[in-house]
């Protein structure tokens, strides 16, 4: 048995699909599991010459063999899911459970509606916050209720649990980050709900006792998209002389860039129950350290950052970014 939880450990968009997709190609799970809010965060594929935002499918999609859920905690966007699994090509192995909320159309018409979630909040205007809402009333659908979904519905809970029952490996893959945590995050400026590794076992329906490891992923530059504090931000002109200028998949906004934050890092990695760590964007701490594959590759200045961190999460740095390709990671799991 063996089942690992990849959450993010900032504001979001630190990079978890990544990390999600070469541990995938390693270790071979069976299912890739999603927990989390909702259709509210992404990540970008490539398809041909174009970029695609996706927000329903697990990023450990681009492993073939692995079944791709969503958990019942999750909320599901039947037109945002259906698209999105036509689109990657992973019709027979995507599953959801019946119990997720559902998003409809006149809940992202009262996110965007609202000047408190879209101005002072900056909600992504995905719905995600009244259909949450709604469910928290008991008065939303669930996916079992939507025939166009009806292909794709199970027992997530069900299925996860068999599989480690047989040894098998699970993925767990949260979305957003826990800076934005409705629990512990900058209240009011969160989303919809907890994003912790305990709430994505529990949207998943995974005991704690069944969990092996906790890889927290951390931003070497951490970012975040909207409003709220954001203790380490630098001004605008500092990040572009140093060539950091990102947007956000789902809303295209600019994403605000902050230095590491110790601080933040080890509070996340408490709460989280962090066992290792993930650090991306090492090559911009040192451009030298692009695309590099072996730790010994990478300058004193990266290797100093790197200490540092680990000495802020109180966990080993096992994983290593050091540009946007698949390839291009340090992977020192196997030396723990």
């Amino acid at each position: 048995m063996s089942c690992t939880i990849i959450v993010g450990g900032f504001f979001g968009d630190e990079g978890k699909g990544k990390i999600v997709a070469h541990i995938a190609h390693q270790d071979r799970p069976s299912i890739i599991s999603r927990g989390g809010v909702g259709p509210n965060a992404g990540h970008t594929v490539c398809i041909g010459d174009k970029e695609y935002g996706v927000r329903m499918v697990p990023s450990g999609f681009v492993y073939p063999e692995a079944a791709l859920m969503i958990g019942s905690g999750v909320l599901v966007d039947p037109r945002v899911f259906l698209r999105e699994v036509d689109l990657l090509g992973v019709r027979d192995r995507t599953f959801v459970d019946g119990r997720c909320g559902v998003i409809e159309e006149e809940h992202i018409a009262r996110d965007r509606a609202s000047e408190h979630l879209r101005d002072k909040i900056g909600s992504t205007g995905t719905g995600c916050g009244p259909a949450n809402s709604d469910r928290v009333l008991r008065t939303s659908r669930q996916a079992k209720d939507v025939p166009e979904l009806a292909d794709y519905i199970t027992d997530v809970a069900e299925d996860v649990n068999c599989a480690l029952d047989e040894d098998k490996v699970v993925l767990l893959e949260g979305t957003q980050g826990f800076g934005i945590s409705l629990y512990f995050g900058t209240y009011p400026y969160v989303t919809s709900k907890d994003t912790s590794a305990s709430q994505i076992a529990a949207d998943n329906g995974v005991g704690p006792t069944r969990i092996d490891d906790v890889i927290v992923v951390f931003k070497a530059y951490p970012t975040r998209v909207g409003e709220g504090p954001f203790a380490t931000e630098m001004p605008v002109e500092r990040s572009h002389e140093l060539g950091i200028e990102e947007f956000g998949t789902v809303t295209r906004r600019q994403r605000r860039i902050g230095t590491w934050d110790g601080k933040m890092a080890r509070y996340s990695a408490m709460i989280n129950g962090c066992t290792q760590a993930a650090i991306t964007g090492i090559d911009r701490i040192d451009p030298a350290c692009f695309g590099a594959t072996d730790y010994d590759r990478l300058t004193v200045k990266a290797k100093d950052f790197i200490a540092q961190a680990e000495k802020d999460i109180g966990k080993p740095v096992t994983l290593i970014s050091t540009g946007p390709e698949m390839s291009q990671i340090i992977d020192l799991r196997g030396k723990l």
